[in-house]
């Protein structure tokens, strides 16, 4: 029988976080070239339904700037910004990105210190492999615990007077 107390689940999740990022399913992320209109930027988020950040991307993969949604609703959204600029001129450049080698412990130490809700996980050549969201992290960290999950109550601190049902 598995121990399903508080302490045993938490005494394996250390393990857990200090696995590497390429071990989480990672999201594609909506990605332009540099040159794009932020119009273009807000059209492509729209019409795709996917995303709230443009990830702007040279011919070669390479990584190099964010149009983030702090940026789009901070500054364009209701702002008299010039939407037929180039996402250059309002992007973060060189944004914190992680490495696929490095631990799942790190990613949530960028979402919580700098909140962020999208981190950019980069190859050896610099090459955006994919975006990461808390929900992805919580999503692998659940699916590591299915017996423990499946088997907690509805409302685990709920206590009842009588029976439900029949």
């Amino acid at each position: 029988m598995t121990d399903l107390t508080e302490r045993a689940v938490a005494s394996r999740v250390p393990g857990l976080i200090d696995e590497q990022l390429k071990q989480l399913r990672r999201r594609d992320p909506l990605t332009v070239a540099p040159g794009t209109t932020l119009q273009a930027c807000l059209d492509l988020i729209q019409t795709t339904g996917i995303a709230d950040s443009v990830f702007v991307v040279e011919d070669d993969g390479r990584f190099v700037g964010v149009l983030a949604e702090r940026d789009i609703f901070g500054r364009l959204v209701g702002g008299s910004e010039d939407l037929s600029q180039p996402v250059e001129s309002m992007m973060v450049d060189h944004p914190n990105t992680l490495h696929l080698s490095e631990p799942i412990r790190r990613a949530i130490e960028l979402m919580q210190t700098g909140r962020f809700r999208n981190v950019p996980l980069v190859d050896d050549d610099g090459a955006l492999a994919g975006v990461v969201r808390p929900v992805d992290v919580l999503k692998y960290l659940a699916e590591a615990f299915p017996e423990e999950l499946l088997n907690l109550p509805p409302r685990p601190h709920q206590l009842l007077d009588a029976t439900e049902g029949a």
